[in-house]
């Protein structure tokens, strides 16, 4: 992302400068190539609605599943992608292999959605099984004060349970639709207007409008919105400013929403195993008081803190607004190490929020 994929984006932004153009005498640019177009091109777009579909891109999971069961799942998968590479197949225009390569494409977006938006999932229902919305319990109250412990918002436990219930849900969405952003993404870069380079305070960056991105982030907003009913905090969207300069950062803020998350279910989900292990399981009693006040502490502490408007230079780039609830995010991450429930993370095979999960 910052690397090869970053410096690629950049250089092809340049060449559709005119002076580049003229040298070149060749756009480097050309659209996306996507299942659809491809499919679409060939008429082959009933091959989108037939039942094997759902076998042909499902992805097979091992977990709680026997071997026989694996296999019998696989073989099932390679009968239902062969059959579509068979039926929908045009001769030489669309290939057998063509085919396949859409249906590992689909696939690789139900990888992402799993790794991605499934982890947000899973994190709200802890919010709903171990907080209550109107009411919450002496020691794992989520009500946070401007200025203790690093917060800069005021909440009372309820308007703190709907703000993270909020947050959590806007990236949910944002995960669901990331191939989607990515696409227009790229679009804003490479067929927008061009950028001004300007010190954003974190270095020189491209500060560039980016329409498309906003127009779909304004209708994901407006989704989430309507769906939870009135919204807690600043509904206002970074985009083109020092805050997130262009869209490239947009995407390359939101694909880290799963560095983060990724890590906290990993532990919560772990600590029942963890405790199987009588040393373990005396250790978490005497130092938390059970696993479950342990899974509490670490989930009453991520809601709190990783969503208390803290992280950034002044209220205005943190605060309530979209991109400032990551920030806070990002902030409670950098100084888990010095929570007293560390150790659950280590013991749970916990190796950074940047590692691999």
């Amino acid at each position: 992302m910052r690397a090869d994929y970053g410096k690629l984006l950049y250089l092809l932004q340049d060449s559709q400068f005119k002076e580049i153009q003229d040298l070149l005498q060749f756009d480097m640019v050309t659209k996306v190539k996507t299942v659809f177009v491809l499919l679409e091109r060939y008429g082959a777009l009933d091959m989108l609605k037939d039942s094997a579909m759902v076998w042909a891109t499902k992805e097979i999971i091992p977990e709680s599943k026997s071997r026989h069961e694996i296999a019998q799942e696989i073989k099932q998968k390679e009968r239902a992608i062969e059959y579509l590479a068979k039926r929908y197949a045009k001769g030489d225009k669309l290939t057998p292999d063509a085919i396949k390569t859409c249906l590992y494409s689909i696939g690789d977006n139900h990888s992402f959605l799993r790794t991605s938006r499934d982890n947000i999932d899973k994190l709200i229902v802890f919010l709903k099984t171990y907080f209550r919305p109107d009411q919450a319990e002496e020691e794992y109250s989520l009500a946070i004060q401007s200025g203790v412990g690093g917060a800069r918002l005021s909440h009372n436990h309820a308007r703190q349970y709907a703000y993270v219930l909020q947050s959590l849900s806007l990236w949910r969405e944002i995960a669901h639709d990331m191939f989607k952003l990515w696409i227009l993404a790229e679009e804003d870069l490479l067929e927008g207007s061009g950028y001004s380079l300007r010190d954003t305070g974190q270095g020189l960056n491209r500060v560039q409008q980016a329409p498309k991105i906003s127009r779909e982030m304004q209708t994901i907003l407006y989704r989430t919105q309507k769906k939870l009913g009135d919204w807690v905090g600043s509904s206002v969207v970074h985009l083109g400013d020092h805050n997130v300069p262009n869209a490239f950062i947009f995407i390359d803020k939101y694909t880290q929403v799963p560095r983060i998350l990724n890590p906290i279910v990993s532990t919560i989900s772990k600590i029942d195993d963890l405790v199987k292990d009588p040393n373990l399981l005396l250790y978490v009693n005497k130092a938390f008081g059970g696993k479950e006040a342990l899974k509490k502490e670490i989930l009453c502490d991520f809601f709190r803190h990783a969503f208390d408007g803290s992280g950034a230079d002044n209220f205005f780039d943190a605060g309530s607004c979209i991109d400032g609830r990551l920030t806070s995010a990002w902030n409670w991450c950098s100084k888990v190490e010095k929570k007293r429930y560390f150790p659950a993370f280590l013991l749970t095979d916990f190796i950074g929020f940047d590692g691999k999960f």
